[in-house]
């Protein structure tokens, strides 16, 4: 094998895929909604954004004695209800800057995004990791060996500076909605917004995965024909 040519994956347990998503999801988006939506309206809004963060720290705990390391996943999600609950204690609690701190937890994740560029490794390099494998030691440790590549780096490096660009523009686009429209015209802007700029994003990884994917399987090919003709 060429050492510019990454290795195909190997064969995903549909099975252990399929309970991680269903695991995943409930913990780190169904549990934390359920637990806010029953808690709020009874106690303050910091503990019941508080208490919705027991749902990624649950799959945290039950990811690690699964596949003995930590669901990076969860960690954002985590990381994103403490943000929450970081914002919602700064400054005055009028209308406006209520509905500004929605923009400013959206534009630290762009910034997460972007500052992990510094690190060994991008943020998309690891959520790649989650989406893209089923959990399994094969699976995973297939995943770890595509950085080695050129192409493969490059790829994740595009993809953490996408999502940080777009989340930080997403951040941009509800501050000017906030301070430049009614309130109740701002609530509708925010209650759509962030799933449009999220669904173009997955959208858009998806295209440019599928592209990166197309190449290296078109090289893999040619390096198989000019093996066999030689």
């Amino acid at each position: 094998m060429s050492s510019s040519t990454p290795p195909a994956a190997p064969a995903r347990k549909g099975s252990s895929a399929a309970l991680g998503w269903l695991v995943s999801i409930g913990f780190n988006v169904v549990a934390p909604i359920l637990i806010y939506n029953h808690f709020h309206g009874h106690t303050s809004e910091y503990v019941a954004v508080l208490l919705s963060g027991l749902g990624p720290v649950l799959d945290i705990a039950i990811y690690l004695a699964w596949h003995r390391r930590v669901d990076e996943f969860a960690v954002v999600s985590l990381t994103f209800v403490l943000l929450t609950v970081v914002v919602s204690f700064i400054g005055p609690h009028d209308a406006k800057l209520l509905l500004a701190k929605d923009s400013a937890i959206t534009g630290l994740f762009g910034l997460l995004c972007l500052v992990t560029l510094l690190a060994p490794k991008p943020l998309m390099f690891y959520f790649g990791r989650k989406f893209a494998t089923d959990g399994t030691a094969e699976q995973v440790a297939w995943w770890n060996g595509l950085w080695q590549y050129d192409g493969f780096r490059t790829v994740q490096r595009n993809l953490t500076i996408g999502w940080g660009v777009g989340f930080l523009v997403e951040a941009a686009i509800r501050l000017v909605c906030v301070y430049t429209l009614a309130d109740s015209q701002v609530v509708t802007v925010n209650s759509f917004l962030p799933y449009a700029f999220t669904g173009g994003l997955v959208l858009w990884t998806m295209m440019y995965a599928k592209r990166a994917r197309a190449r290296g399987e078109a090289a893999r090919a040619a390096l198989a024909e000019s093996s066999a003709t030689a």
